[in-house]
């Protein structure tokens, strides 16, 4: 007789168990060559090892499920337990789920490009995701970030933006320094709460394993285990792009999102992003992702605004 002692880690045993255990009642009856006992997070199991593998990848994949969905079904679970391979896994799991935030709410990939993106960042380390208003590449970095940390592929995510106008207007805001800066932060909190419960995003975000906060603060560290979002960067100068790009610890992702039409920057001043897109561009080792008006997950008819401006902006360019 082998043992198997297994973890469900950080998912909640309430919903491995089902109600009045109709789950864990069900997975016993799968096996009933193996003698299967639950305390809270631990599974216990006795029996032949061949059953006891097999046993613990279908633990696996249930995990693995509901740490994706926040949520099983009693079909899903059941699912689960029939699929012979990994090659019947499509069936069962969306591989263009991101994760799923809030009350269910699922987060993928919506466009070609987005795609591209969630590609991109499987593959490489560092990259940059560029595009105008409304694609979801911030939103989509940030779901790639809360993937990680789910996955435990990194240690704590953080997000960071410029602040351009903080040397004009914190002074007249209200509060302390904190206060002064979450307006400019605020898209990102607003992204984090579409995904992480409320309870569970503050107690991460008082234990430092996701941090909000200004590029300023990126100065002088080293950003290992970490999944870094550098948001808005087209309003980064050439001094704090490089500051940023050179944080980079070991284990890290870099997400990088700007909008080179949108540049806030006082007149005369490089944006950051363009030289950096500019300089980096033939490195194997940084992707490049380019969004168009086409990849606008807004409402449709933001994508005609954009369309617009573009027209417009040609027509000063070739006065």
């Amino acid at each position: 007789m082998f043992e198997l002692n297994y973890d469900l880690n950080d998912i909640d045993p309430k919903i491995f168990y089902g109600i009045n255990n109709q789950y864990f009642n069900l997975l016993k009856s799968s096996f009933p060559t193996l003698k299967i006992t639950g305390r809270d997070h631990f599974i216990f199991a006795h029996g032949n090892q061949e059953t006891l593998d097999f046993f613990e990848k279908k633990l696996d994949d249930i995990v693995s499920f509901i740490s994706t969905n926040n949520s099983i079904t009693l079909k899903d679970f059941e699912s689960i337990l029939k699929m012979k391979d990994d090659s019947e896994k499509q069936l069962v799991f969306d591989q263009d789920i991101i994760v799923k935030g809030v009350h269910g709410k699922v987060i993928k990939a919506k466009t070609t490009n987005l795609k591209k993106l969630v590609k991109a960042c499987d593959t490489k380390d560092m990259v940059f995701a560029i595009g105008p208003a409304g694609t979801g590449k911030t939103y989509t970095s940030v779901a790639l970030a809360v993937r990680s940390l789910r996955d435990k592929e990194v240690k704590r995510i953080i997000l960071t933006r410029p602040a351009v106008e903080a040397g004009e207007s914190l002074g007249f805001l209200p509060g302390d320094l904190k206060e002064k800066l979450d307006p400019y932060l605020q898209p990102l909190y607003d992204a984090l709460r579409d995904m992480i419960p409320h309870e569970k995003l503050e107690g991460l975000i008082e234990k430092n394993v996701i941090e909000v906060a200004p590029l300023a603060f990126m100065r002088g560290r080293t950003l290992d285990e970490a999944f870094v979002i550098l948001d808005e960067a087209q309003n980064t100068t050439h001094a704090q792009m490089k500051m940023f790009l050179t944080r980079m610890g070991m284990n890290a992702k870099f997400i990088i999102t700007g909008d080179p039409s949108q540049v806030d920057l006082p007149l005369r001043q490089k944006s950051g992003l363009q030289e950096a897109m500019r300089i980096l561009k033939d490195v194997d080792e940084i992707g490049f992702v380019f969004l168009t008006e086409e990849d606008v997950v807004r409402h449709p008819i933001v994508r005609k605004i954009i369309q617009s401006y573009s027209k417009e902006e040609q027509r000063v360019r070739e006065e």
